[in-house]
């Protein structure tokens, strides 16, 4: 993005929306997919990831809620970033309220107003359009990103990202 006329639109995605069951971190399907890929190309980028230990793994539907919270009060982005890092490096259970009001907190948002939001799902309904929205489009997988009209699933390599920016430029 550095040098680049881009914008960042987060959208709310889940992979295992409930009822599903989510996957176990001490699982082989996680274990053998963290240590193919994930790890080697977070080695290759300079970046600190971890497989969070939370077993088995949160739903997410409450973090994405917070996320309508921080969006509307413009600190979605930050607050995304927070999120992710204290599941990814830090292993916190981003599926407790209480944590993702502490983490609100960090970020600047008012805590209580965050936890009295999510307790109340004042946001359920704007993210359960959000997800049939995602869903309606066709979304499996994450990443996605969406680029001049162009939607990309899944781990993109850096020259395809940077050519579908110029071309939509």
């Amino acid at each position: 993005m550095a040098g680049k006329d881009v914008d960042i639109e987060w959208r709310p995605f889940e992979l295992r929306p409930e009822p599903q069951p989510t996957l176990r971190p001490d699982g082989d399907y996680l274990q053998q997919a963290w240590a193919r890929s994930v790890y080697p190309l977070a080695q290759r980028l300079g970046i600190e990831i971890h497989l969070p230990p939370v077993t088995p793994q949160p739903h997410t539907h409450l973090a994405w809620e917070g996320f309508q919270f921080a969006r509307e009060r413009g600190a979605g982005t930050a607050y995304n970033h927070r999120v992710l890092e204290a599941f990814f490096r830090n292993g916190l259970d981003i599926g407790d309220p209480a944590v993702l009001s502490r983490l609100a907190a960090d970020v600047g948002l008012d805590p209580t107003g965050f936890r009295e939001a999510l307790d109340g799902r004042q946001y359920w309904e704007a993210h359960q359009a959000a997800l049939r929205e995602a869903y309606g489009r066709g979304l499996t997988g994450v990443p996605a990103f969406e680029i001049g009209g162009r939607l990309l699933v899944g781990l993109q390599p850096r020259d395809r990202l940077e050519a579908a920016i110029a071309a939509a430029a």
